[in-house]
């Protein structure tokens, strides 16, 4: 299995896939990261802050044991502002230079605008004719923007489980590298959703704790 997952922002990889990505890893599996948005003093953060989070990224890499991490460090809510088009071919080409057989990318109504674009530039980027190699993709659940889509009838609906009770206490301990994206309940964010999500989530599909997917492709 060689899998890339496609974040919008640094923490969505942990809070959608984190214990999945744990789990690939511990069997055997190559696991990327490529990440689409990030802080930068030219889009106006403070450099400690910048500071902060590329060492925070550091340490989450290095925890998760990524076999690769590309960072496209584009700004924040900003994508809209963007071609559409060259989104999609910077995301391709990565897709051309990691070819991995599995993604895993935003629910396409997610809340927030960079998370509906990364889904549709990278769904377009991975076409079967464009990217045979491209077998599994399957949408995340990311807490703070999935839970709150606003479309009837869009809601995120999982139709595929992945048990994480061995590695959720680590999911957490990553996720509480990021300083400033984790706060106290009732922040979407909290320890406390978090579990309750997995908790959720692993009823549903009979284990202690669980991560749950939309499977958009699925070639055997």
């Amino acid at each position: 299995m060689r899998t890339l997952i496609i974040s919008p922002h640094p923490d969505d990889e942990t809070l959608g896939a984190g214990g999945t990505i744990l789990k690939h890893k511990a069997m055997g599996a190559e696991v990327f990261w490529l990440n689409i948005t990030d802080m930068d003093e030219k889009f106006g953060f403070l450099k400690d802050k910048v500071d902060a989070r590329q060492k925070e990224i550091s340490i989450v890499r290095a925890i998760l044991d990524f076999d690769g991490f590309v960072n496209f460090s584009l700004k924040p809510a900003g994508l809209d502002q963007l071609p559409r088009g060259f989104l999609v071919e910077m995301i391709g080409e990565c897709l051309e230079e990691i070819k991995p057989d599995t993604i895993f990318i935003p629910f396409h109504n997610d809340a927030h605008s960079d998370h509906k674009i990364v889904f549709e530039s990278a769904f377009s980027a991975s076409k079967i004719f464009r990217r045979a190699h491209i077998k599994k993709i399957f949408m995340m659940e990311i807490l703070s923007e999935t839970n709150f889509s606003s479309e009837t009838g869009q809601s995120f609906s999982p139709n595929y489980y992945v048990d994480i009770s061995e590695h959720f206490d680590k999911k957490i301990e990553i996720l509480k590298q990021y300083k400033g994206e984790i706060a106290e309940h009732p922040f979407p964010r909290s320890e406390e959703s978090v579990r309750s999500l997995a908790i959720l989530r692993g009823s549903e599909a009979g284990c202690k704790y669980a991560e749950a997917y939309r499977a958009v492709k699925i070639i055997e």
